[in-house]
């Protein structure tokens, strides 16, 4: 991406990120999900990260959330740490990115950290002074539902307020009092002021039954727990608030600016302020951990996300937080959020990214399929680079154009659908998609049939289906596990429109498919990348040439190492066969008039030159194609083969024929010098006898090969 480009998204970004913070956060509206605005967030906060000359004070990576209500009271927080939000990560490497920018803050602060206390020595582990017994990282799980800052004065619960802008919220202490995990004094011998941070939620039960209220009065459901949540708090009417049954959990104490020392005290790490909110009656989520190591905080959020759905309550990943408070407080804030923790987000079951092509795929019984080609995204756990459009109606429906920033789902774990398109996004370098006039498969006109696109040729879906068996078949590229089955499903669901499609195939988009899981789709892409090499007949017979079958390609691959020596790629071989007439395809042993013609046509069709540029830029290639003669007693002659062999396979017998110089050929002519006969011969033993061909058994044959 050039830096022009890189300004002209980070700008687009800034202002589509902003549009939705401020619907999601000031009107409790979600114009889209929360995982799509994350997936444009990281993207806005790595193009920063890589352009660092482009952020500026006003970008949603700098900011907290959206403005106070001017209905409420606004609460200032004077004299007290910021209610900051946080960097999500979504993946270990995020993760260890995050703990090594963290090291780097820490060594270069002029401020020295004592040797009895804990250290960062590297960016893929924390570990410990000699003399410290608190915990590395503090693991909660991150909830899904609203920021609120509670204020206890003598133990009574007096104020309440949201998050806002961080330093200014709502006071809805009404609101908050309404909800019986919120104590309003607390237990044991509490502080004179204590402040406390958490999360007011809905529980799914909860959600569910405010949503069947709604259906029976006919009233619109609502899109998610947080957003009840939220409107709950925000309601002047605090029976409202206290119909809703909210909960509540908090994930920290906030000291007053200047009384640092009093507060380290008191609470010297995180998970000594989960202790004492405890000890004070605040509840704080059950699941919490002291983790030693990153690697831990792995396992954890490994735990927790199998723990996911069992849970009653929504979260989307688990906050790591650096335990010990004084190095807390050392690394500072960034932006919007402090240093030393960070939001480790599951995979996101929704997420953006941008369609690169639409292709058209051609199934079974010749339906026309569009298909978006997308920049690789992670969605529910996976990376996809496809995502089938369904027909034309969808495309116009969705009003996408190739080029758009789109929000792919893959909710319950189906196959990924492009929901929704960012039109705010565009360039104005997006192409407009039409389905074609003429298939893509055999040329033939294209027809309508209801919401359908057909090829008006009814072989045409049947024959596609058999070149792409073929060409994974034995004796072509031999790609195990890719059975006609397989294939077939993978033209329904639009993952093939050719088999240079099966190169590019990515483990996601085969493991989302019902009844494939990670394991068979990784076994499948591993077998394909190990097939890429392929030998130059197995590549010529894979083509599928009326006409070029085994023996035939043997016989072109030698010719084309003459041609082109011994480095070969597709577009190569495409070059040497596209310059040759065939009068010089004649010269080749057993090409004759027939076979050169089919050869000569099949390289000068557009779609099949196409093909091989697209095999080509799958990475395929083509093995040097070396000689196995080790004697040339048989040279000059040429075998035919029929029926079957006890004591060796056709293809070893043919084999050994070509090691001592001979050759074989697909069928029985006068140019024929021995027809061998195993059981139960076919058509070619008959016509060997017609023209008086000798005619060799096994027991001779194997003779003649000694």
């Amino acid at each position: 991406m050039t830096t022009q480009d890189a300004k002209r998204r980070i700008g687009k970004l800034k202002h589509e990120i902003n549009r939705y913070r401020y619907a999601y956060h000031v009107r409790d509206k979600s114009l889209i999900s929360d995982e799509a605005l994350d997936s444009l967030k990281k993207e806005l906060f790595d193009l920063e990260q890589q352009f660092p000359q482009f952020i500026t004070p006003d970008s949603p990576t700098q900011r907290v959330a959206g403005k106070p209500l001017p209905e409420f009271k606004k609460v200032t927080r004077e004299g007290r740490r910021r209610m900051n939000s946080l960097e999500d990560a979504f993946s270990e490497e995020d993760m260890k990115a995050w703990l090594e920018r963290l090291e780097n803050v820490l060594r270069s602060n002029k401020k020295q950290i004592k040797s009895n206390e804990s250290r960062i020595l590297d960016s893929n582990a924390v570990k410990f002074g000699r003399h410290s017994s608190v915990s590395a990282f503090y693991c909660d799980l991150k909830m899904d539902g609203l920021a609120v800052e509670l204020i206890y004065r003598d133990g009574v619960f007096v104020q309440g307020s949201t998050r806002g802008d961080g330093f200014t919220g709502e006071d809805v202490t009404q609101n908050l009092k309404t909800i019986e995990a919120i104590p309003l004094r607390l237990e044991g011998s509490a502080p004179p002021e204590l402040f406390v941070r958490g999360e007011v939620f809905l529980t799914k039960k909860e959600f569910a039954r405010i949503n069947k209220e709604q259906e029976k009065a006919g009233e619109k459901q609502y899109a998610n727990p947080r957003n009840v949540a939220a409107g709950a708090i925000r309601q002047l009417d605090p029976s409202i608030s206290a119909s809703r049954k909210l909960d509540f959990f908090a994930y920290g104490i906030a000291g007053r600016d200047g009384e640092e020392s009093e507060y380290l005290k008191h609470y010297p790490s995180h998970s000594a302020e989960y202790a004492a909110l405890n000890k004070f009656g605040i509840k704080t989520n059950p699941h919490g951990k002291s983790v030693r190591t990153l690697e831990e905080a792995f396992a954890f959020h490994e735990t927790v996300k199998k723990l996911r759905e069992k849970l009653p309550y929504e979260i989307d990943g688990i906050v790591v937080t650096l335990d010990d408070n004084k190095i807390y407080a050392q690394a500072g804030i960034i932006g919007k959020a402090p240093r030393a923790a960070v939001a480790y987000k599951f995979s996101p079951r929704e997420a953006t990214t941008v369609v690169e092509d639409v292709k058209v795929q051609v199934g079974r019984t010749g339906v026309l399929t569009p298909v978006a080609v997308l920049r690789p995204v992670e969605v529910g756990g996976v990376t996809i680079t496809h995502a089938t459009l369904h027909n034309a109606d969808e495309v116009a429906r969705l009003g996408l154009k190739i080029g758009d920033t789109v929000i792919v789902s893959r909710a319950g774990d189906v196959i990924p659908q492009v929901v929704k398109v960012l039109t705010a996004l565009r360039t104005g370098k997006e192409k407009e998609f039409k389905m074609p006039s003429r298939c893509p498969v055999d040329g033939s006109p294209v027809v309508r049939d209801g919401v359908a696109y057909r090829c008006a040729s009814p072989t045409c879906g049947a024959k596609h289906r058999e070149a792409l068996y073929h060409f994974v078949a034995r004796g072509a590229f031999n790609i195990e596990g890719l059975g006609a089955k397989i294939i077939d499903r993978f033209l329904d669901e639009g993952l093939i429109t050719d088999a240079a499609d099966i190169f590019t195939l990515e483990k996601g988009d085969i493991a989302v498919l019902e009844r494939f899981g990670e394991k068979s789709a990784e076994n499948i892409v591993r077998e394909v990348e190990k097939k890429k090499k392929v030998s130059l007949p197995r590549f010529l017979f894979a083509l599928g040439i009326l006409h070029v079958g085994e023996e035939t390609a043997n016989v072109l691959a030698s010719v084309s190492i003459k041609e082109q020596g011994a480095s070969i790629k597709p577009a190569d071989i495409l070059k040497v066969f596209h310059r040759m007439t065939p009068d010089d395809l004649q010269e080749i042993p057993d090409v004759g008039p027939k076979v050169a013609a089919s050869i000569h046509e099949w390289f000068r069709e557009p779609r099949n030159v196409k093909l091989i540029e697209r095999l080509d830029k799958a990475g395929v290639q083509i093995e040097s194609h070396k000689s196995s003669v080790i004697s040339h007693r048989l040279s000059g002659k040429t075998f035919v083969l029929t029926g079957t062999l006890a004591s060796m396979s056709r293809q070893a017998a043919k084999e050994k024929i070509r090691a001592l110089g001979g050759d074989v050929a697909e069928s029985v002519s006068k140019k024929t010098d021995y027809v061998v006969a195993g059981a139960e011969p076919g058509s070619k033993y008959e016509k060997a006898k017609e023209l008086g061909i000798t005619i060799l058994g096994e027991k001779e044959f194997l003779k003649l090969l000694q």
